[in-house]
């Protein structure tokens, strides 16, 4: 199985005409909180905008908020899920997961030198 979802949405971004040099792929965000980790600590970013899933947001905001990282979040539902209630109720678990992250378990994810997206 290959993972490429930061190429599928960097894909569909340029398709709705979001020019590539304002496109920043991140491929060691394999989860919610390693995504909101890097985004404050490799491309130093403190203020994000969030497009996801309307159940994934109040984890993915949780997240950043729990990492310092100041979060809007817009929900990018535009088609139905045939499997809906599988994604809510996996989101509980998910929720309790991220809190253990952040205040316990405060795992690092894969790092690197600073890519600072705005120098």
């Amino acid at each position: 199985v290959e993972y490429n979802e930061p190429g599928r949405m960097h894909e569909y971004a340029i398709s709705q005409g979001v020019h590539d040099e304002d496109i920043v792929l991140d491929f060691a965000g394999r989860r919610t909180y390693d995504t909101c980790y890097r985004a404050r600590d490799i491309f130093q970013v403190q203020d994000v905008i969030l497009v996801t899933q309307r159940y994934h947001l109040p984890r993915a905001l949780l997240t950043c908020d729990g990492l310092n990282v100041n979060a809007v979040g817009y929900v990018a539902d535009r088609t139905p899920y045939v499997h809906i209630r599988w994604y809510w109720i996996r989101e509980i678990p998910a929720l309790w997961n991220a809190w253990w992250d952040i205040h316990v378990k405060q795992p690092e994810p894969v790092l690197g030198e600073p890519l600072p997206i705005f120098p």
